[in-house]
């Protein structure tokens, strides 16, 4: 009997490896090659997320009106309101310090319940998160030392941000007089350096300066006074001659 011939095919006579049977098709399964719908064609539940769209090929993600969004507005809905009010205090607080008047006009503008944003408040002020005659103490120094603010212009500030006439009376009680009137006097000094024009021009400029910083007409032109003293005999000659009473304006 004639052998096999090395490296010759099998054929499909007796010797033939019979061939795997056919796997039964399943689910999925890619005949030819096909790899599925183009995707334009797709179901938008199966559709892949663009860059810069949602998979449900309703639009940029977060639009007004989106699925996203509206899940969102559903979430922000059934969350509990006294949260809110905390996260938007939180948010408030993280900036600087805030008076409890303005932390209600922070929630009022975001619709916030005013039963809900006085127990927050009510809450904040047990635990001193919020104190309106210690921010009203820092305000007052702070604002003294670093702008040369005097009590009327602190005053001011403090009454726009909320806080109690008593509470702001407490604290500018710590700004006596006497510093006042050195912090005056310092300002004028300063300013003279920069201003120029004619002296009595000069004059009532630096005047009308610490004057807009809240000083009385009196104390302004004292310490414009001293300070041209001062800087030169012939300065605080002319400084005489002025009349301080037509620099005072009554108080705000």
């Amino acid at each position: 009997m004639v052998g096999r011939r090395r490296g010759a095919r099998t054929g499909r006579g007796w010797d033939a490896k019979p061939s795997a049977p056919a796997r039964p098709a399943r689910p999925g399964d890619d005949p030819e090659g096909w790899s599925g719908p183009p995707e334009d064609e797709m179901p938008s539940a199966r559709r892949p997320a663009g860059r810069f769209g949602s998979a449900s090929g309703d639009g940029p993600a977060g639009d007004d009106g989106s699925p996203r969004a509206e899940r969102a507005a559903k979430r922000q809905a059934q969350r509990d309101p006294h949260e809110v009010a905390r996260e938007i205090c939180l948010r408030q607080l993280a900036v600087r310090p805030r008076t409890r008047a303005e932390l209600a006009a922070a929630m009022r503008a975001k619709d916030v319940a005013d039963e809900v944003a006085e127990a927050v408040l009510d809450r904040y002020d047990e635990v001193g998160m919020i104190d309106d005659a210690a921010f009203s103490r820092a305000w007052v120094s702070s604002r003294h030392h670093g702008k040369g603010l005097a009590s009327r212009a602190l005053g001011q500030e403090l009454r726009r941000r909320g806080v109690d006439a008593e509470v702001i009376t407490e604290a500018l009680a710590e700004l006596d007089d006497e510093t006042q009137a050195q912090t005056a006097y310092e300002l004028a000094v300063r300013k003279l350096r920069t201003t120029r024009g004619e002296p009595d021009a000069v004059f009532r400029r630096v005047v009308g300066a610490l004057a807009r910083k809240g000083y009385p007409g009196g104390v302004a032109v004292r310490a414009v006074k001293d300070a041209l003293a001062a800087r030169s005999a012939e300065d605080a000659e002319l400084a005489e001659l002025l009349d301080p009473d037509l620099f005072d304006t009554p108080e705000q």
